[in-house]
């Protein structure tokens, strides 16, 4: 018998005990495991949805402004020359930067007042295919836009000039199909009408020229000033605002899903490791006549120390493996209940499963150290007078 065959041996005399404590901090484990995985994908997959709702870096040509004061009063600033930027040569730039794999999507816009029915209104030009990157949150009644000549009307235009779904409409001597109605958005959108850019630039003899370009970034990994700056090097004469409130909310969403999952994590391993306090305390008080022979062989305290904490320490070897690999494959069904509407892949990392396995291991053997030091403290002559 020695420190190592002893705790073997314990372990297996008490077969049902240990068998329970096996599973009960297996399962804590195989929590914690599948709990992460499945955060760290749907965080992941909650930051690649927000970082599609609405673009939070808008490029700008830069304005001339004359300031305005009389008397001492100042009147603010005049923009009295209206600039357009090169679409081909800002959207090639853009997605040229070192950061363009953090890129979503590249939205130009072309904004001009045409008149419908006597009354003005504001046409907007987008290309349909980066539009919805940014916009897929749109509810549509109808269709998008296929041709051309097809266009796409905000809720308020609808209902002020009465239009509904494939109604044809005059706007300055060309036709124009409706194909579909925004629900309402309770944004600009509501009151503009949408049209093909290309379409838009050719009737208004303005190729390649638009007002402003939104850019959706996915800023995991780089923060948007680093992004925001190497766009100002490719293009130094236009002017870029960066919407740092939308991209600290989409930043702020994904950590509390992070918090949350290591908070849960905490609480289950705190839980499992007080059971295996609690099952190294009744050990420790059935084994007392145990520890008493032990004491009278020559076993120092360290020696009884080093028993009771062997035997934690195997535990939570066993638990550790078991619950990774089971909470590592139970992952993927949590995933395919939740239905994120996505190929979902989890890796397994060597690294995460030492590391996993190591903080068990640990948590495993710190719960036993009080029990373990009762033990080492148990008077030998006192626990021979038991026998």
């Amino acid at each position: 018998m020695n420190i190592f065959t002893i705790p073997v041996r314990n372990l297996r005399r008490k077969i049902l005990r240990t068998a329970l404590m096996l599973v009960i901090f297996t399962i804590g484990v195989l929590s914690m495991v599948a709990i992460n995985n499945v955060s760290r994908v749907v965080g992941d997959s909650f930051e690649k949805k927000m970082n599609q709702f609405g673009a939070n870096i808008l490029v700008y040509p830069k304005a001339d402004t004359l300031k305005i004061s009389y008397g001492g009063f100042d009147l603010g600033s005049l923009a009295y020359d209206i600039k357009y930027l090169h679409e081909s040569r800002v959207v090639s730039s853009i997605n040229n930067i070192e950061l363009k794999k953090n890129i979503g999507a590249v939205a130009p816009k072309l904004v001009l007042v045409k008149r419908l029915l006597g009354q003005s209104v504001v046409m907007v030009g987008v290309n349909w295919q980066e539009e919805l990157k940014i916009k897929n949150y749109w509810g549509i009644k109808g269709k998008l836009p296929e041709k051309p000549d097809d266009i796409l009307i905000g809720s308020g235009i609808a209902e002020y000039f009465k239009i509904d779904n494939n109604s044809v409409v005059e706007i300055e001597s060309i036709l124009y199909e409706v194909t579909g109605v925004l629900e309402e958005t309770g944004s600009d959108d509501d009151s503009v009408i949408f049209m093909d850019i290309r379409h838009l630039q050719s009737i208004s003899g303005m190729s390649d020229l638009v007002n402003f370009v939104e850019v959706s970034a996915l800023c995991s990994g780089c923060p948007i000033e680093d992004i925001v700056e190497q766009i100002s090097g490719k293009l130094p004469d236009t002017d870029i605002r960066a919407l740092q409130n939308v991209v600290k909310q989409r930043m702020s969403a994904k950590g509390f899903v992070e918090k949350l999952a290591g908070t849960v994590s905490l609480v289950i391993m705190l839980t499992a490791s007080c059971m295996i306090g609690l099952f190294m305390f009744t050990s420790v008080n059935e084994r007392k006549k145990e520890i008493g022979v032990l004491r009278s062989m020559g076993y120092s305290r360290l020696n009884v120390f080093n028993i009771f904490c062997f035997e934690a320490l195997l535990i939570g070897v066993i638990a550790g493996v078991l619950g990774y690999f089971s909470g590592f494959f139970v992952s993927f069904k949590v995933l395919e209940i939740l239905k994120l509407g996505e190929d979902i892949v989890i890796h397994f990392r060597f690294t995460r499963f030492v590391t996993t396995f190591l903080l068990v291991t640990l948590i495993s053997v710190a719960a036993s150290v009080i029990p373990a030091l009762k033990a080492a403290r148990v008077d030998p002559s006192e626990a021979l007078v038991m026998l």
